[in-house]
């Protein structure tokens, strides 16, 4: 008889899909994570499957793996970060755990150089105007930051902030910093210096946030750590929302503390129309597109359901967490 495995968003990718054919038998909850019926749908279907597909920002909380039951052996997001998961109870039942890490790097790296340039030039502020019909002109109009010459800080020095690094080679960046819990030995390579965290903040004309959400860095942005930013400097977050005190951030924003901020990640997601944050000129915020790309999405998925299949089968995961 075939495993079951659940599948808790629709939007899952056929590719993903695919790799699984006629090896498990797959249920895919029919709504989004936007949907009120997701999370009871979720609930009241989850009981007596082999595996999940975690593809969802729902918290995987230890009442949902309860539900699951003793059958439940094996869980894969659809994602680099883990934080929408309970590890340590996952651990505790002793179900294997799998990511997408790596495979996304890219995509959200390409992101972050575009909410760099596009804070730091003003793009917001510049399309507004021209589609209001109030385009200037003259050499004091929409005067921005460089990116050549500046200091560029990446807290959080993982493969997304390497590969953000090696974009930014090419812009003629005159120091890279990072900072974290440990050396990387690509850091020499790269070309990139391991400062404390304040020198960072305080040094860096770019602070693009890389790192994971914990119970570490979790405000790791806020009134305090703004202020050790310089009046000219740029904030990008491609992380997690809340890892910035958003309500901080607002106030900097506001007061000119900091020159502007791109964000791909905000709490909570989707943000409402009328937060506070995008009433801002200098905040310029997407809608959580870090790695929503056709081919990253399609490698997520795919990833997603090899580490299902693999660990049903008792062998290695291609990207384990436990």
């Amino acid at each position: 008889m075939l495993k079951r495995v659940l599948i808790v968003n629709k939007s899952f990718c056929s590719a993903g899909l695919e790799v699984m054919k006629d090896k498990v038998q797959t249920t895919v909850i029919p709504y989004m994570d936007s949907e009120p019926e997701s999370l009871p749908t979720i609930k009241k279907n989850i009981s007596g499957h082999d595996a999940i597909i975690w593809n969802t920002k729902h918290k995987l909380t230890k009442e949902i793996l309860d539900l699951a039951g003793p059958q439940l052996k094996v869980i894969s997001t659809m994602s680099s970060g883990t934080d929408q998961t309970d590890i340590e109870e996952i651990k505790r039942r002793g179900i294997r755990l799998g990511n997408t890490t790596k495979v996304l790097d890219n995509a959200v790296a390409d992101i972050t150089v575009a909410l760099m340039i596009n804070a730091a030039r003003r793009f917001k502020e510049a399309v507004h105007e021209l589609e209001s019909g109030q385009w200037k002109y003259g050499v004091q109009w929409m005067l921005g930051q460089d990116v050549a010459g500046s200091t560029v800080g990446i807290i959080g020095f993982g493969g997304i902030g390497q590969a953000v690094l090696r974009r930014l080679r090419g812009f003629d960046v005159a120091r890279f910093l990072y900072s974290g819990r440990t050396d990387k030995p690509e850091a020499k390579t790269l070309g990139a210096e391991r400062v404390p965290l304040e020198q960072l903040l305080k040094e860096s004309d770019y602070v693009c946030l890389c790192c994971p959400l914990s119970s570490e860095t979790r405000h790791l942005i806020n009134a305090d750590t703004l202020k050790l930013m310089k009046n000219t400097a740029v904030l990008v977050n491609i992380a997690r929302g809340e890892i910035v005190d958003q309500e901080a951030l607002y106030v900097a924003l506001k007061e000119k503390q900091i020159f502007a901020a791109g964000l791909d990640v905000v709490t909570p997601e989707p943000l409402p129309k009328d937060h506070p944050l995008l009433s801002l000129p200098n905040c310029y915020v997407v809608p959580h597109l870090g790695s929503a790309t056709i081919q990253t999405r399609n490698d997520m998925a795919t990833i997603a359901a090899h580490n299902v299949l693999l660990a049903l089968e008792g062998k290695p995961m291609l990207s384990p967490i436990c």
